[in-house]
């Protein structure tokens, strides 16, 4: 048993699914293929590892999701019609579970993420419309369940859907993760999912689970702390691996190889081969100026795109950054023109690359 809670709710972990199995009457409120929306009449829920086992392909073992949902609830031993689940390729072994107490008040955060392959940011390009192609991949995923030991009204309930998602979000934020399908910060994946239960049998009736209240403190410390905890058990992420320039900078389509490719074409009779180059950009991906500029360089561009500072203003900010680097590693690099405002943006990543290649001069 993973844990239980005050209110006497069970948190199992079966091979590739966790289950909750619920200790009374719970109102519930659910993202899921099977029961979604808000339910009084549920007794459990669950998240499941839809990945095959090894050498097996990733097939569905019936023609909908949903089916397949319940043909997975059915193996669990579970009421297809009195549970609800959440569908993810995270293993379960990386799941995090964090709880937060105050004076008979308790939130239990329970956490499957990945981000690698489809996190993205509201608004990005979409990848399918469902009027046309109603298939929809579960790569990546950050799955979220909520036990609140309180019971809450069906309207705080659904207010608790918010303040998850703003806490998911922030800690997505503060470990500077990016989309992968624009040069935003992302806000989640395109497939996460979120289950919220309320304990339908407390003497402690709330109203309200947004972010001002206590129980809305609670939601958002345990959640945030569920979300980062995940990410590194499923990918390493953490502050310290976020301390990276080309982490940092891979939203813009900067990589290794990008950047290889960019100096491999430079005339330069001193150019160095592709495996010292490789060996350097290790060194230089961690080099404190290069990632604390680079990050204040990025955030200018961030407030450009967000029309918050515009073309004269950016450009001289850009500049200051450029040149403050230059001279601390005492470059001489020319900088392209820039022919108008529409094109600040793709202006700015190339002198930044710019002035990369230019390093690779040096020793180390």
């Amino acid at each position: 048993m993973l844990c239980r809670t005050l209110a006497g709710d069970e948190v199992f972990c079966y091979g590739q699914s966790v289950v909750v199995k619920f200790a009374g009457k719970r109102y519930v409120i659910s993202t899921g293929p099977i029961n979604g929306g808000y339910h009084e009449n549920l007794t459990s829920v669950f998240n499941h590892d839809l990945n095959p086992p090894e050498g097996m392909p990733k097939v569905l073992r019936a023609p909908t999701y949903e089916e397949h949902m319940i043909l997975v609830a059915k193996d669990l031993g579970l009421d297809p019609k009195r549970t609800s689940g959440l569908g993810t390729s995270v293993p379960m072994e990386n799941v995090s579970v964090k709880q937060a107490e105050d004076k008979g008040l308790e939130v239990t955060a329970i956490a499957t993420a990945g981000v690698e392959i489809n996190a993205g940011r509201a608004g990005d390009p979409a990848a399918y419309d469902e009027r046309y192609l109603a298939n929809e991949g579960e790569s990546g995923t950050i799955n979220i369940i909520l036990l609140i030991s309180a019971k809450l009204t069906p309207g705080a309930l659904a207010r608790s859907l918010i303040t998850i998602t703003e806490a998911k979000t922030a800690a997505l934020q503060e470990l500077m993760i990016d989309s992968r399908y624009s040069s935003g910060l992302a806000t989640g994946t395109g497939t996460d999912g979120i289950i919220a239960v309320s304990n339908a049998e407390s003497d402690i009736v709330l109203t309200n689970a947004g972010k001002h209240t206590r129980l809305g403190e609670l939601i958002g410390k345990t959640v945030k702390d569920a979300v980062k905890e995940a990410l590194f058990k499923q990918a390493g992420i953490c502050a310290n691996s976020q301390h990276s320039l080309l982490r940092r900078w891979r939203r813009y389509g900067l990589t290794a190889e990008s950047l290889w490719q960019q100096y491999s074409r430079r005339e330069d009779p001193k150019k160095v081969d592709r495996q010292m180059f490789l060996r350097k950009m290790d060194i230089w991906d961690q080099n404190e100026a290069l990632v604390v500029y680079g990050t204040l360089y990025l955030h200018l561009l961030d407030q450009f795109e967000w029309d918050l500072i515009h073309l004269p203003a950016a450009k001289k900010a850009a500049l200051t950054i450029l040149e403050k680097l230059q001279q601390d590693f005492s470059l001489n690099c020319k900088w392209p023109q820039l022919s108008d405002e529409k094109s600040f943006l793709a202006w700015a990543v190339s002198c930044f690359t710019e002035l990369l290649c230019q390093l690779f001069k040096f020793e180390i």
